[in-house]
């Protein structure tokens, strides 16, 4: 086979030496110069395939390879020349350090081409002029390859996620053509972008917009295969939205079916792994899925939302609690009319499921509850398909009979309290949306998200502003923090904290957020800690740890949701009939291993029982051995401050009050 495909293009070969000796031969060395006589080689052949050749074009994590092939708008392979003097196999690793991709990609120093499948060398070929069949059957392998099955589900989540950027790259091209010359497409776009724009955010980008394609078109068939749903697409009132923007782009140029195909190998292995699972591990599967397509889909976009599947240990032991809280503090059940829920952020839905399964209610308490008094927002498109499909199959195993969940809404929760907006998206939707915003909210519980913005200032991925909300913050957090840089106030999970806090509107009721936990002991954060003890009257911490920047050398610490930071599950109370304000707080132990925390929470979740059954609580009682009382000092430091007694008796070098002659003002070594 090697002796007639090179007979085949012999020609060019030839050209190829001729070149590339005449090349070497007037001292030429740099790359861009050498790399020309391998790309008049490679051009011929990957034409006679029809697969199309890009010069650097920019993958989604903006690296250039300096040749990407695609066919039908599918990457299927990519070349990278480096020079005479490189170290080749060093350059390799540097380059796959760097995000480029695995999957079949050709090397190649003027010396010898690497290539490179499936993560894996394939074949390294000689360039010399007398081994030319050697480079003939590296070029074959190189333009024969076919990605292999799948047949693990962890492999096939990892290839998945390895995939997903350039899959979503070639769909972007595939809409900005039909930006361009698809009349139709641009009619349907163009009323779906109005319709965005008033429902989502008036500054909506197309960019923007495309994500939300592209998310649908990479994941609708996966999320209706391992749910068994055909019908999702006509049952969902954003996914009908979307189909109809979708099949105005199906055209001569674009096959929806001929394009998801390439996905099999993928998409069966994650299938077959579902199916015949009950739905706790579907559940499970696709909640795994969202998180590795996002990883590998758009950093920044899992970066300012906070993507993160949160584990179902922490999700039943706040349900549990949330549960045990309104019985032994108001002797409610979820059976009672008062009890109304919102999962502001709910992500997947994994909140909502949660205590629809501990509810243990008869059929027509499950069902007022389901319908009447419990409520979630998205504004993440695909974690909105999956919590819809998700909360509603926990309905109907429960309930036994299907019925849309009608207290599901696609909106960003902290835009609905600007009052910015005129509809949210479509009419069904923006119905949803005000009948939650005249629901009497009770119990507010979730995972929002807790980034300071973004990972770094060159990022260019700020969060979005909220005047109004931004307001309360400013004259509530930030006017009684003694810090000078604020900033930090404005993370969303404080955001939430004060949205949630103000949602309650003086009604009696609790809060519970798993989130960044930096508002324990943080300087800045003083004022959040004031009025958390004012706007409720207990608050109970669980510390789980796992801050990498506080442990001192050679310690080992453990994160529950494996990043850097600090994380903490709060359950906020207010009850009108307690003067008194208590907090207790509660730290996990430190052992360094993220399953063993997860293990202690599990041992601290009660089974859910009947309504009317007694069980002891995992919260509410003061002389639980795992809750320690906490009196808050004079600067409303939760935790003790190390060497804070000694400090407060020193003078102070300046402070801001004495500056601006404030009366009662502290005496200060300067004045200025």
């Amino acid at each position: 086979m090697t002796r007639s495909f090179y007979d085949q293009y012999k020609r060019h070969f030839d050209k190829f030496y001729a070149k590339r000796q005449t090349d070497l031969a007037q001292g030429a060395a740099h790359e861009l110069h050498l790399r020309e006589a391998f790309i008049d080689l490679l051009e011929p052949i990957a034409k006679d395939r029809g697969w199309k050749l890009f010069r650097e074009q920019a993958l989604p994590n903006r690296k250039r390879p300096d040749l990407t092939f695609e066919q039908n708008a599918i990457p299927r392979g990519y070349y990278e020349a480096k020079d005479s003097n490189d170290d080749l196999d060093r350059e390799i690793e540097r380059k796959f350090g760097l995000g480029y991709p695995k999957f079949n990609i050709l090397f190649e120093d003027t010396r010898q081409a690497v290539l490179i499948q499936d993560g894996r060398e394939a074949l390294r070929a000689s360039l010399a002029p007398d081994r030319r069949l050697e480079l003939a059957r590296l070029l074959e392998m190189f333009f024969s390859y076919e990605a292999p099955d799948i047949a693990r589900y962890d492999e096939a989540l990892a290839a998945f996620k390895e995939q997903v950027p350039a899959l979503a790259e070639s769909l972007g091209r595939i809409l900005a053509d039909a930006h361009k010359r698809q009349r139709a497409f641009q009619a349907a776009y163009a009323e779906f972008r109005q319709i965005c724009q008033n429902s989502i955010d008036p500054n909506i980008s197309d960019a923007q917009i495309d994500e939300m394609l592209i998310q649908h078109l990479l994941t609708e068939r996966l999320i209706r295969k391992i749910f068994d749903n055909p019908d999702f697409n006509q049952r969902n009132v954003i996914a009908e939205a979307i189909e109809r923007v979708i099949s105005a782009l199906v055209s001569a140029a674009f096959s929806r079916d001929s394009y998801l195909s390439s996905l099999d190998r993928y998409y069966q292995a994650i299938e077959q792994t579902a199916h015949g699972l009950d739905f706790t591990h579907k559940q499970r599967i696709l909640n795994e899925v969202y998180e590795r397509f996002f990883q590998g889909y758009s950093a920044d976009t899992a970066d300012t939302h906070g993507i993160v599947y949160t584990p179902q240990e922490i999700v039943a032991f706040m349900c549990q609690s949330v549960i045990d809280l309104l019985r032994d503090e108001f002797g409610k059940s979820l059976a009672d009319r008062e009890v109304v829920i919102v999962d502001p952020c709910t992500g997947t839905g994994s909140f909502v499921v949660q205590l629809l399964r501990r509810a243990q209610l008869p059929p027509p308490a499950l069902h007022a509850l389901y319908t009447e008094r419990l409520f979630a927002n998205e504004v993440l498109l695909m974690p909105y398909y999956i919590a819809a499909l998700n909360i509603e199959h926990a309905f109907y195993d429960l309930y036994g009979q299907y019925e849309p969940f009608t207290g599901l809404c696609f909106v960003d929760t902290l835009e609905i309290a600007e009052g910015r907006q005129l509809s949210f998206l479509t009419e069904a939707n923006t119905a949803r949306v005000q009948r939650q915003k005249d629901a009497p909210i009770t119990v507010v519980i979730g995972n929002p998200p807790y980034n300071v913005g973004q990972r770094s200032e060159n990022d260019n991925n700020k969060n979005r502003r909220y005047p109004n909300l931004d307001e309360r913050i400013r004259e509530t957090y930030a006017r009684d923090s003694r810090a000078t840089n604020k900033n930090s106030l404005y993370d969303p999970y404080i955001r939430f904290f004060r949205w949630a806090a103000d949602r309650l509107q003086g009604r009696d009721g609790i809060v519970a957020f798993v989130t960044n936990n930096s508002f324990l002991d943080g300087y800045a954060q003083d004022g959040v800690r004031k009025h958390l003890l004012q706007d409720f009257t207990q608050v109970y911490h669980v510390d789980l740890g796992g801050n990498s920047r506080k442990t001192q050398r050679g310690q080992k610490v453990s994160n529950v949701f494996d990043i850097r930071v600090g994380v903490g599950i709060t359950f906020a109370v207010r009850h009108a009939e307690r003067a008194e304000r208590r907090l207790y707080y509660c730290a996990v132990p430190e052992t360094g291993k993220k399953e063993d925390k997860l293990a202690w929470l599990a041992r601290h979740t009660p089974a859910p029982l009947p309504v009317t059954a007694e069980s002891e609580t995992a919260i509410a009682v003061s002389d639980d051995p795992i809750w320690r009382r906490l009196t808050p000092d004079a600067r409303h430091n939760w935790l003790p401050v190390a060497g804070q007694a000694l400090f407060q008796s020193l003078l102070p070098l300046g402070d801001k009050d004495a500056k601006s002659g404030k009366h009662g003002a502290p005496q200060t070594i300067f004045a200025t």
